[in-house]
């Protein structure tokens, strides 16, 4: 398999400090939007990415990668004395012979570009997605709704006994783009809008900083996290 990257994170307009972050490995790529003000966002985050970017290459399964990462960010919390959580969220996607699989927590999302229609592939852990589920809003109503960002899953927040891991997986064709992003990108930017940036026909970096500019001219008001991943075989 043979993939083109683009990948890009920004503080964003009304913040001051970055908590999330992005990892790249051997076919294998992740994002992770930390919690927990100070910098204790920007640890998890870090956390999670390094521990379960060493866990996979050292042949864990995307379950257990997580857990391994949810651990180590309690007992850093604990050890830290406990009095500021810090939890993040997290998506990760990886590829294997002719298949992708993807895991995630939390309201991260990962979307598949195919033949120009963008689909998603993750599902948010969040209180709103619960009340599009129950039917209770709607997808539009959802996006303004005042508690959008109160996430349901989260790691260093929720013991490995009750924590909820989604995992995917699905066929990999020739020219599939895969987008990995925090929701500082789709808090300001709508699906459509999404679709018609990945499916320019250009490289993937490219296609990483269009969704960064209409991130920011959207209002930009949360940390952006763009990662972009497109099949070339």
């Amino acid at each position: 398999m043979s993939f083109e990257i683009g990948h890009a994170t920004h503080t964003g307009i009304k913040r001051d400090h970055n908590e999330d972050t992005y990892g790249v490995g051997e076919n294998i790529w992740m994002v992770a939007d930390g919690m927990g003000g100070h910098d204790h966002g920007e640890l998890a985050s870090a956390m999670a990415r390094d521990s379960i970017l060493h866990h996979y290459q050292s042949g864990e399964s995307l379950k257990n990668c997580i857990i391994h990462s949810n651990q180590t960010i309690i007992d850093s919390s604990y050890e830290r004395g406990g009095d500021l959580p810090m939890g993040t969220t997290v998506v990760i996607l990886t590829v294997k012979g002719s298949k992708y699989y993807a895991a995630w927590v939390g309201d991260s999302r990962i979307y598949k570009l195919r033949n120009g229609k963008l689909s998603p592939v993750s599902t948010d852990h969040s209180y709103v997605q619960e009340l599009v589920d129950q039917k209770l809003i709607t997808e539009q109503q959802a996006r303004t709704h005042p508690h959008r960002n109160v996430v349901t899953q989260a790691l260093g927040v929720t013991d490995n006994s009750e924590i909820h891991i989604s995992l995917s997986e699905g066929d990999l064709l020739s020219g599939d783009k895969f987008l990995l992003c925090s929701d500082g990108l789709t808090e300001e930017v709508e699906d459509s809008i999404i679709e018609e940036i990945m499916s320019k026909p250009i490289h993937p970096q490219e296609i990483t900083d269009h969704l960064m500019v209409a991130a920011l001219k959207g209002g930009g008001s949360d940390n952006i996290t763009v990662l972009v991943i497109e099949n070339k075989d």
